[in-house]
């Protein structure tokens, strides 16, 4: 990425249970780790994120993430909050959103740099992962799935046929994602994985996960696309 140069993700989807908020914690530290300023907005009113901040300062935990509760009131101020957010030196902006929210998701769609959608190896995951992805493709943004908490065994029938489906709407991320406790583990201690665990599995998932997140951002700014169909 350039330098100073602020990008924006959007952690979206209208399915609960996909892993969302863990996704967005352990993507806004490594990428922490690897040089980025990063403030993380929760629009969830669950307020998964920003709990997990709290815990996260009192681990007095070494790479800097500033998390934020962002109510959906702000969301018509949007493009000037993001432009303040690199005015003051934050090169990524990384939004969960909550589900239900119809009208948060277009806004933030439509801001954002790179739309991640998560979705579990599941049809009525994909179904609603699906549904979700039209947003993007109307605000003309770049997407991916994330295809997460699959079983440890990436060639089971049920996330071979879910990795397909996917494919066939837009694109997959990589890699895909398996479930694995370091997650959830991580969460609870106000960590994000690749800090909790560093050189295990799931840590080395999320490290693949940003470089790969980060060739997308860098082709984003060649004008290349990503979405197939609405």
């Amino acid at each position: 990425m350039k330098d100073q140069e602020m990008r924006t993700i959007a952690l979206l989807t209208q399915k609960g249970g996909t892993g969302k908020s863990t996704l967005a914690a352990s993507i806004a530290v490594v990428a922490a780790e690897k040089g980025e300023k990063v403030v993380v907005l929760d629009l969830d009113s669950q307020a998964s994120l920003v709990r997990w901040g709290e815990r996260r300062q009192a681990a007095n935990a070494r790479s800097q993430v500033i998390v934020e509760p962002f109510e959906s009131e702000r969301l018509s101020r949007l493009p000037s909050i993001l432009a303040g957010l690199a005015g003051v030196g934050f090169t990524l902006a990384i939004f969960d959103t909550a589900g239900a929210d119809a009208g948060a998701t277009r806004f933030v769609a439509e801001a954002a740099d790179l739309c991640l959608l998560p979705a579990r190896p599941s049809s009525l995951d994909v179904e609603a992962t699906a549904a979700t992805f039209r947003y993007a493709f109307l605000a003309k943004r770049r997407a991916a799935f994330v295809l997460n908490q699959c079983p440890a065994n990436y060639r089971r029938a049920r996330v071979t046929d879910a990795a397909n489906c996917l494919t066939h709407l837009g694109l997959l991320a990589e890699p895909m994602l398996a479930t694995r406790m370091d997650f959830q583990d991580a969460m609870t201690a106000g960590l994000g994985v690749t800090e909790y665990a560093r050189g295990g599995r799931a840590a080395q998932e999320i490290e693949a996960l940003w470089a790969w997140i980060g060739g997308q951002l860098e082709a984003g700014e060649s004008g290349a696309s990503t979405n197939k169909a609405a």
